[in-house]
């Protein structure tokens, strides 16, 4: 029986709506950090890590959704998601994260555990192998940290 082929290098860092607003949008919340300075730490890190980081946004559900069957298609490492308000919404999401065999971290920038009661409700959650949340930009690097070790 021949073994399972090492995971890819390559770790999709996907983002969902309002995300491309970051370091304006309500940076007492989500900080000043953009989601180019973002990418670029998780750039310089993944190379520090043997890595390769494919960052995306879209304000768009079902681009999400595509991105997810691609990574899964293509045989990513891992997922690291960052689905904004989908989080709390998207059924579509859940299902689709459950369709595929790459592991999903959800990331957030803030806790919404510690935020409005209709964000304590993460359909993301449900299906993702791990999260990370509440620590600003470095909730980025630290799933690009725990994806490294898949």
């Amino acid at each position: 029986m021949a073994s399972n082929p090492k995971p890819s290098n390559v770790v999709m860092v996907l983002n969902g709506p309002n995300l491309n607003l970051l370091g304006t949008r309500e940076p007492e919340i989500y900080g000043s950090a953009t989601l180019d300075d973002i990418a670029g730490m998780l750039e310089d890190r993944a190379r520090e890590l043997g890595l390769e980081v494919d960052v995306r946004q879209s304000n768009h559900e079902g681009h999400l959704i595509d991105w997810l069957h691609e990574a899964n298609a293509d045989g990513a490492r891992a997922v690291l998601l960052n689905a904004g308000a989908y989080t709390h919404t998207s059924i579509a999401l859940l299902d689709a994260i459950k369709a595929i065999a790459v592991p999903v971290i959800e990331v957030h920038l803030s806790d919404p555990t510690n935020r409005e009661p209709f964000r304590h409700i993460s359909y993301v959650g449900m299906a993702a192998a791990d999260e990370v949340k509440g620590l600003g930009p470095q909730s980025y690097v630290v799933a690009l940290e725990k994806a490294a070790l898949l």
